[in-house]
């Protein structure tokens, strides 16, 4: 049964990954302000939660749950916000790889708090899938408008908040809160969506109706996959899950890019590409 469990939601959590991040190159084509569109995300997150709580009369969560989405959601906003100012200050393709090899963050202390094991092979092919990631996303354009100092600074934050976010995914099992996934995933979304609506008024920023419209795709579309992302995680080790999930998303990134983006894919990221197929066999 858990075997059928791992292989059922870790294809489809990884598919909604991806999608989750095509979303958001869609928002970008369509000139949206991506902030705006990011705390649309997980305000529409929260409300559909609530709705359904409220509607089944279920708004009564436990001081874990509050503690445990509390934390989540100020960590995923600054996370994301991060992200997204870095994208329009460092080349993209810094930006991507530190992004993207966060997944140590929470392998570490999966490893170190919670016990969790990986076989020599397996640490091969984390090796194999950092060094994919690596080739995959560094050759990426972008701007440079702060000097090297500020640079570095910047892309080490979106390192230590993704990591942080992805942590806080894995806290949930460990947290005792298996059952409770909506109700941490509202709870998150809340905090996200209110700290992020706090940052725009604070810039002065109204977000525009298609910056809300297409918030309120990504947030619906953003919920279902927050769900399966934390039933497969609640079946599969940190040590195997983040990077299968690394390789399998950027794979697929950079095959959307060259193929329907039409961008570029050149021979370190189809070399990438192969280190990755090969780093999935490896940890899995």
């Amino acid at each position: 049964m858990k075997v059928i469990s791992i292989v059922f939601w870790i294809p489809i959590s990884f598919v909604l990954e991806f999608g989750f991040g095509q979303l958001f190159k869609w928002a970008q084509q369509r000139g949206c302000y991506l902030p705006a569109a990011l705390v649309t995300n997980y305000i529409t997150l929260a409300l559909l939660l609530f709705g359904y709580f409220n509607f089944t009369n279920q708004v009564d969560f436990n001081p874990m749950v509050i503690r445990v989405g509390s934390i989540t959601g100020c960590v995923f906003i600054v996370a994301m916000l991060l992200m997204t100012k870095a994208l329009s200050l460092v080349r993209v393709g810094s930006v991507l790889t530190s992004f993207r090899m966060a997944m140590l963050i929470p392998i570490i202390v999966s490893v170190i708090l919670w016990g969790e094991t990986a076989i020599p092979l397996q640490m091969v092919g984390i090796g194999l899938s950092i060094i994919s990631l690596i080739l995959m996303t560094r050759g990426s354009g972008g701007s440079n408008k702060i000097g090297r100092l500020g640079q570095f600074l910047l892309v080490v934050l979106v390192f230590f908040g993704q990591g942080a976010s992805m942590t806080c995914l894995r806290w949930v099992r460990y947290a005792g809160l298996e059952d409770q996934l909506l109700q941490v995933i509202m709870v998150t979304g809340a905090v996200a969506g209110t700290l992020g609506a706090i940052y725009l008024a604070v810039l002065g920023i109204k977000p525009s109706n298609k910056d809300i419209r297409t918030g309120a795709v990504i947030g619906t579309y953003n919920l279902f996959g927050l769900i399966v992302l934390l039933t497969a995680l609640n079946h599969v080790p940190a040590t195997v899950f983040f990077p299968l999930m690394g390789c399998v998303v950027v794979t697929l990134d950079n095959l959307a890019a060259h193929f329907y983006w039409r961008e570029r894919l050149d021979r370190q990221a189809m070399i990438g590409v192969g280190l990755a197929l090969v780093a999935i066999a490896l940890v899995s």
